[in-house]
Order: C-alpha cells, then structure tokens, then sequence
C-alpha cells in the first residue's frame, strides 16, 4: 500500500461517510463514470463544485470501488451501485493513484517543494509496486508508468481531489502554475496507460491559450452540464429522508423542515432542479442546530475582494438580490490561473463557481439565508458600500421604530432612502419599492425570517416577518403606492393576513407575541412616505 498507488485512504474514508446516521447513497455515480468510459470513450472528467458540496466524498468512492487495495464487496453490495450488473466487472479492478492536491509538505514555501512531494512519492509506490520493472527512478514519472504498461500491461485509474488547490496558495507565482499544468498534461495527456482520470475540484480549468494543456478533459460544472448534476448537494427527496431520520433519531428536535429550506436550500443543477447545500443540512441535523456552517468553512476574501471594490458597478444589484430578485449576468467559464476580474459578469461568474450565488435562467441571486447573511454582514460592515452601508445601518433604527409604532421615525427613513441617487429608489416597479423595505429592515433578518409574497389567509401579503423566538413580536407589512397606510392595514385585516401566525384549529399557536399591522404609502404626487402600525 503506497501513499498514492493503491492507498488505502479513500477506503477508510468512505467508509467512514457510508456508515453515519445522515449518509446519502450516490454510488450511481459509479454507473454514469463506467459507462462514459466503456461506451462514450470519455477517460479524462473533470467535475467542478463548490467547496464542501460532496467532491472529497465522491472521489474517495470511485477509488475505493474502483481499487486494488482493499476489497470492499461487502461496503459496495449494500449500496445502490450493488444492484448494478454493469459495474460487476469493475469493482477493485484497477491500479489506483489517489492525489489530493490539497495537501502539502511541512513549511512548505515554494512550487518545488509542493510537487517534489508527489512526484517522489509516485515514483517510490511504483517501485515498491513494480520491482521488476521500475529499476530506474531517475527518469520521470511518465515514463516509469509508460514502462510499468508496456512490460506488465497496466492500465491505472487517476482520481485527483482539489486539483485547483495550488492557485489559493500565497507562495504560487505565475510561472508556478503555467508549471503545474504542464505537468499534469505530461503525466496524463494521450496516455496509453490511462484507464480513467476522475478529476474534481471548484475551478476549472484553466483555459489562458487556444492550445490548452489540459483540452482532453470533459468537464461537468453546476451551472450548464446536466450529467452527474444530481450527485453533488442534496436534492428534495434526500433532504426529506434525512429530515424524517432527524425526527426519528434526535432527542428533543428543534428544527422544521421549512427552516432546512429557508437557510440552505437555493441552488440549482443545470436541468433546473433545486440543490441544498449538504455540508450545512449534515451539521444543522448533527447539530440540531441552524447555523452559518458553509460560509465559516473556508476562505471567501477573495471573491469578496472584487465586491468591495468594484462598488459603483455592483451596488445597485446587491440591493435586489438581497431584496430576493434575480439580477441578469453572463456566466462565464472562470479562469483558474487568473483572479483579475474587472467586469460585472467576472464577478458574478466566480461568485457562483464559488457557491456565493446561484444561477438559473439567466440570472444570478442569493440562494438561501446561509448566504444573506454573508453579504448582509458586507453591507453592513463596509462604508465603501456608501448609501447601501448607510441604509444598512439604519435598519437597526428602522426595526425599533415599527416595533415601538413610531410612525415618523420610519417615514423618516424612509425619505433617506428615496432621497439617494441610486435609480433602484425611483419606484418605477413594484421589484424596486420591495427592494428599499428589504433594505431599511435588513438588521430585522437577525431576529425574523422575511418571506416575501408570502401566501396567508385570502391572498399573498407583501412581506410577512416571523420571529425566531416564540415570544417576539410578528410583523405583517403591507405596501401600497398612492393610497394611505390605513388602507394596507384594511387589507392586512380583510384578508386574514394574521392568520398565518395563529396555527391549525386545535393546535396551540406557534408565536404568543404581538401580530403588528404595518401599512407603507407612497404618493408619487407629494413624493412621500407615511406609515401606520396596529396590533392585531
């Protein structure tokens, strides 16, 4: 068993994951990779997610079914691939070299050391591996499999987890990375000895000349590919399964089903189906706790980097997407050896290779409340942001104010927000006068779940504000544009709006709060706001 040639990590990782309480079987995965191999002739796949949606998990499966160094029949049987009569014939089969490019040497400060690390550890299995043959290892690592195909026939499976990871390192230059892709298409491209290279990681790849070193790749990302699109993240039906283990297994559950929806569901596969991230259902039901679990989880700077200064492009649109709309964007296949993005579109392409955003049907968004809360702690915390950071601000006052009925106050802030220059504030639609609510009661999302277009009673209320603690206070707003805020609280009253707040007859109401009425007006006449708060 070598570091690389038949490890037995993936093994012992996988078995690991397959034996928890919230494992979701993927394993038809499996199927899918053979029968692009077998029948389509597709050797080299590069599938691209975002970080912790299931790559390390899946990479570690196909080398632990696929490899030589343990025999893991019985771990495989019991899973859905058992049932498959294709992939009989596969099941540790193959010389398997398993690299995570994530690791590195101790200390490590320059490009020769990182990959020095791999390409002596490769040339130490083969020789363990293959002593009669590999009697020279002062030659390259290429050749030396080229040598071990040729005399014993040899054909190896390639499974390479967090292949980008050397373009987040400080100590990587330029030259570094031309370098590194270099030496992946030497060890890899057109190889006779090349059964199948499963590559993973959250860029991808790097595409600087019209003769790329790395074209022989197929690749799978999350925004346009539809194949593999439903073995990373979690669908509906798996979430749902994993929810009903939750309630069976965990003492006094504290979460609802609407609350995994809420905080990580948003995300979508290139056919259109939704996605939940899974790292963050797994800890929230682990845990039986809600929490910001994926966006603690790794660097994010460097996307936010070009947020913060590209403001007078992105500002605008950052106030929508938090108001729950979609912005128009490009997508565009991000370059991994570059981090110059200097267009809207640039932005926007890597935010959703990262997971920061979800795009579908043109249009970039917020995906879920793991997420606004990320960027409602950059609005709120970045004076760069100008008038946004300043309304931002203003939240905090504006969600007192409602709360203690203090009707001018918020009409006075109101008029702030109108008063700016930005065209979102011109009220020209409906989307735009939603978006300056959602904005003046941004701190509110700290203490409430803000549901839009929420359906209660006899119709859809503009926006509904339900409180995390039983005893908070619940707020129904309604907006209206040239009539009076008493009207909106008519609505608010003649609709049953409140409803939603008092439970299935029988049952013992969810919130024993107050249930606040808030009419909004504006009159296009005047040019102003007045507001009006009631307890219902």
């Amino acid at each position: 068993m070598g570091r690389y040639l038949d490890s037995r990590e993936p093994f012992e990782s996988y078995r690991g994951i397959a034996g928890t309480r919230f494992f979701v079987d993927k394993t038809l995965l499996l199927e899918d990779i053979l029968k692009a191999v077998e029948v389509d002739g597709q050797r080299y796949l590069c599938i691209t997610r975002p970080r912790r949606f299931g790559k390390s998990v899946m990479a570690n499966m196909v080398a632990a079914f696929l490899g030589r160094a343990e025999e893991t029949g019985d771990l495989f049987s019991r899973l859905e691939i058992g049932q498959s009569e294709c992939c009989h014939g596969h099941l540790n089969q193959y010389p398997v070299i398993y690299i995570d490019f994530s690791e590195i040497p101790e200390n490590c400060v320059s490009y020769r050391e990182y990959i020095s690390r791999v390409l002596e550890g490769l040339k130490q299995d083969l020789s363990e591996a293959f002593p009669e043959i590999v009697t020279d290892t002062g030659i390259s690592v290429w050749d030396i499999l080229k040598q071990v195909f040729r005399k014993a026939g040899k054909k190896f499976v390639f499974v390479i987890d967090e292949w980008d990871s050397i373009f987040h390192m400080s100590f990587i230059t330029e030259e570094d990375k031309k370098a590194y892709l270099l030496f992946l298409k030497s060890l890899l491209k057109d190889k006779a000895y090349v059964k199948l290279v499963y590559m993973t990681g959250v860029l991808p790849i790097a595409k600087y000349s019209s003769g790329s070193e790395l074209n022989m790749f197929v690749e799978y990302d999350m925004t346009v590919m539809e194949r593999f699109s439903d073995c990373f993240g979690f669908v509906e039906k798996e979430v749902d399964r994993l929810f009903d283990i939750y309630l069976q297994t965990t003492k006094g559950p504290k979460i609802t089903r609407k609350d995994l929806e809420v905080w990580y569901d948003g995300y979508y596969t290139a056919a259109g189906e939704r996605l939940y991230n899974p790292r963050s259902v797994v800890c929230a039901l682990v845990n039986n706790q809600l929490a910001n679990y994926w966006t603690s989880s790794g660097p994010y700077d460097e996307i936010f980097f070009y947020v913060k200064n590209n403001v007078d492009d992105l500002r605008d649109d950052l106030v929508l997407m938090i108001a729950g709309e979609g912005v128009e964007a490009e997508i565009r296949n991000y370059a991994a050896v570059s981090m110059e993005l200097n267009t809207k579109d640039e932005i926007y392409s890597a935010m959703v290779i990262y997971g920061l955003l979800t795009y579908r049907d043109g249009e970039v968004s917020i995906p879920n409340k793991e997420l606004m809360d990320k960027f409602r702690e950059l609005l709120m915390g970045k004076e760069s942001m100008g008038y946004v950071y300043r309304l931002a601000n203003e939240s905090k006052r504006m969600l007192a104010a409602t709360l203690h009925g203090d009707t001018a106050v918020m009409a006075e802030i109101l008029e702030f927000a109108h008063n700016t220059e930005s065209p979102v504030f011109s009220y020209n639609s409906e989307i735009e006068l939603s978006a300056v609510v959602n904005l003046v009661y941004l701190a509110a999302r700290d203490k409430y779940r803000v549901e839009r277009e929420d359906k209660a009673g006899k119709g859809y209320v503009d926006f509904i504000f339900y409180p995390e603690r039983k005893h908070g206070d619940a707020l129904i707003l309604e907006l209206k544009v040239d009539s009076t805020p008493g009207e909106a609280i008519k609505q608010i009253k003649d609709k049953g709006y409140a409803l939603r707040f008092k439970g299935k007859m029988g049952e013992k109401p969810k919130y024993t709060g107050r249930i606040l009425a808030v009419g909004i007006s504006y009159s296009t006449k005047t040019k102003e706001h007045s507001c009006r708060v009631e307890v219902l």
